[in-house]
């Protein structure tokens, strides 16, 4: 498993639907997700789930969507990190369609807590679901834009967040220097244990040193600041958590039976 399919599948994670539009390209007739805000330059590795749909083709044609692969790669690279395995339901159909304003609707790192819970509840999640599906952030990187508001104008007071760990504070200034050019330079979301799934982002989160303002926010709220320190201190009570709610959100918008297709090719549609 590489590095890159580790950071596509960590991203695949966080994706609100399950039908592979996001590996859609760009047509003359269908524009794809790729170019979101929040997939520019960030999602990688789809050379790779372009092999396995190659080799799946080969061995049984047109039997196992590009959802489903995305699904279980999402499952066995976080395996593979060392984290929790968890059943993955089979079965799902490939979109024929995407939506750049979809995908650009994903929580964002800049969003108040109350916007994040708003947009889990709108697809049958809860609270809960919000701290624990953070906790994927225990390993991927972050475009410096989408934390360079904490290092040096915070709330547009010109200074950087006072919350954040002073020493990571001074790494993350001299990897995201305050110019423009920096903006797609990228910082690993848990600098401690960066390449394994565990519960270490926990432990940044209450150290003040969650990467971005989202992480942070998690302890504004009694509910999600409680999970945050249990998971800081029980791994394996995160671990079985996280199983069961990636697992729920795996079943969100999901495609069976007549409804969309399974593509041959998964970035365009049959």
């Amino acid at each position: 498993m590489t590095r890159e399919m580790l950071l596509l599948s960590c991203a695949f994670i966080s994706m609100i639907g399950c039908d592979a539009s996001v590996l859609l390209d760009d047509t003359d007739t269908l524009t794809g997700e790729k170019n979101a805000l929040p997939n520019k330059n960030s999602l990688r590795g789809f050379d790779v789930i372009d092999k396995i749909k190659s080799d799946l083709e080969s061995a049984c044609p047109s039997t196992v969507s590009c959802a489903d692969i995305l699904t279980l790669a999402a499952r066995d690279a976080v395996y593979l990190s060392k984290g929790p395995f968890w059943y993955v339901p089979l079965g799902r159909k490939d979109g024929t369609t995407a939506s750049e304003n979809d995908a650009n609707n994903l929580p964002s790192p800049f969003e108040p807590l109350e916007n994040l819970t708003a947009k889990f509840v709108s697809k049958g999640l809860e609270k809960k679901d919000i701290a624990v599906l953070s906790g994927a952030h225990t390993f991927g990187f972050a475009h410096c834009f989408t934390f360079k508001n904490r290092l040096f104008d915070f709330g547009g007071s010109g200074k950087s967040d006072p919350s954040l760990d002073s020493s990571l504070l001074q790494n993350l200034q001299k990897i995201c220097p305050n110019q423009a050019d920096t903006d797609t330079n990228l910082a690993p979301l848990d600098p401690v244990t960066t390449n394994t799934f565990d519960n270490t982002y926990y432990k940044n989160v209450l150290s003040n040193s969650g990467l971005l303002q989202s992480d942070q926010a998690l302890l504004g709220d009694n509910i999600t600041a409680s999970l945050v320190n249990n998971y800081s201190k029980w791994p394996i009570l995160f671990f079985r958590d996280f199983a069961i709610s990636v697992e729920k959100m795996g079943r969100i918008g999901v495609l069976t039976g007549q409804q969309g297709q399974i593509r041959k090719n998964c970035r365009v549609v049959n």
